[in-house]
């Protein structure tokens, strides 16, 4: 059973280890967080910090009005457990992702498998287009331990502002596994969300579950962690892609969606989601 609870993020000592899987042992301190009740999930405001913060006029564009958009149908938010991990080059990877108008059950249920497959995967985030399911929803758990930490859960998130701070960091994804490489990120961010009933709140986030976010919300826009990756970065972790894509072929009997070799840098936001 999930429940709210109040969140207070201050400054988030940095951790320094792959992110998103937990093969090594996780030794930041969460000093951010004021003590609460184990497994507790998270979806209330937060006190701002004092950091600086920039605003995201190209997310804004982006992100245009949920009341505009099509929301996600009861179809579009099937699924039958357990939920199994999609990795690249899967075609849902690069699906559009719709907003959630449909608060009930069947979601809180999703959430729940959603943490269950990243927990057993060593993961401490995850989002639903990585169980292949196209809609705005990510959870995730910096301690990456099942009764420890905060579970935090976005539902129909969207970025306000990001730092002008940048951090180079590890990170890793479920949907590319063994894959570790250094992305660069915003310190902090800002952003607002709606809870599991469908309440909206506004939270700010900074250090490891900061980085947490940006990776799973670049997932909501169907960016993928490598194309974050400076050039030098990429090759070296480009012939693990390519066994990806090989993979793919052989498991589907399908051509590959995307080649590694055959792409061109596109160019996305400094912060968040497609350029």
């Amino acid at each position: 059973m999930s429940y709210a609870t109040w969140l207070y993020p201050t400054s988030i000592s940095q951790a320094f280890l792959p992110l998103f899987s937990r093969s090594l042992t996780l030794r930041a301190t969460f000093s951010s967080f004021r003590p609460l009740s184990h497994h507790a999930r998270v979806f209330l405001p937060a006190k701002p910090p004092n950091s600086q913060f920039v605003g995201v006029l190209a997310m804004a564009k982006r992100s245009a009005s949920f009341e505009r958009e099509d929301f996600a149908s009861p179809a579009d938010m099937y699924f039958e457990p357990p939920l199994k991990i999609v990795e690249y080059p899967d075609p849902r990877l690069r699906a559009k992702n719709k907003p959630i108008n449909t608060f009930d059950d069947n979601l809180k249920k999703l959430i729940d498998e959603m943490f269950n497959v990243m927990y057993k995967t060593d993961g401490i985030g995850i989002s639903a287009p990585q169980v292949g399911i196209n809609i705005h929803l990510m959870v995730f758990n910096p301690t990456g331990e099942r009764g420890e930490g905060e579970e935090l859960v976005f539902i129909n998130p969207r970025v306000i502002k990001y730092s002008k701070n940048m951090t180079l960091f590890s990170e890793g994804c479920l949907s590319f596994p063994g894959i570790y490489a250094d992305v660069e990120r915003p310190l902090s961010i800002k952003i607002d969300a709606r809870d599991i009933t469908g309440s909206k709140f506004t939270v700010n986030l900074s250090g490891l579950p900061s980085r947490v976010f940006q990776h799973e919300f670049d997932h909501l826009q169907g960016v993928l962690f490598f194309e974050r990756m400076t050039e030098e970065v990429l090759e070296r972790i480009s012939a693990e892609l390519e066994a990806l894509e090989k993979k793919y072929e052989d498991g589907t009997g399908l051509p590959s969606p995307e080649k590694i070799g055959a792409r061109k840098r596109r160019k996305v936001a400094v912060g968040f989601g497609r350029s």
